[in-house]
């Protein structure tokens, strides 16, 4: 069992990566970070970079936490990371989650409220 973190380099992606590690060190596992790429943009800064990898695996290394991160193209974002929950038979996901309107839901979607609702395991959503 793992746990799973539903990463976006965005306002709250600290405090998810952060309560993730918590988890883990908690759960007595790693933390594998699912950034998904959605295939829609030559340049995402959603993705993050290399030098970012190397700075989220050694501040779980820091923890005392194995992290490993996987970096899918997919457009379905949420289905990507249930995926990879279910291949990793993560204990647990971890979600940063924001404030949306209702018109803003209606028109993007929620990846974090379909992966809340879709999860085979636990799934813990943090504010920024």
């Amino acid at each position: 069992m793992t746990v799973v973190l539903a990463h976006v380099p965005n306002e709250s992606a600290d405090a998810a990566f952060d309560a993730a590690l918590e988890q883990a060190r908690f759960r007595g596992t790693g933390v594998v970070v699912v950034n998904v790429a959605p295939g829609d943009a030559p340049v995402d800064d959603r993705i993050v970079p290399e030098d970012g990898v190397a700075a989220l695996t050694r501040r779980g290394a820091d923890a005392g936490v194995e992290v490993t991160v996987e970096q899918p193209v997919d457009g379905d974002v949420a289905g990507a990371v249930l995926d990879s929950a279910k291949r990793h038979d993560a204990a647990l996901v971890v979600v940063g989650v924001r404030r949306r309107s209702a018109v803003g839901k209606l028109l993007m979607g929620s990846v974090a409220q379909r992966i809340i609702l879709d999860a085979d395991c636990q799934v813990l959503g943090v504010k920024g």
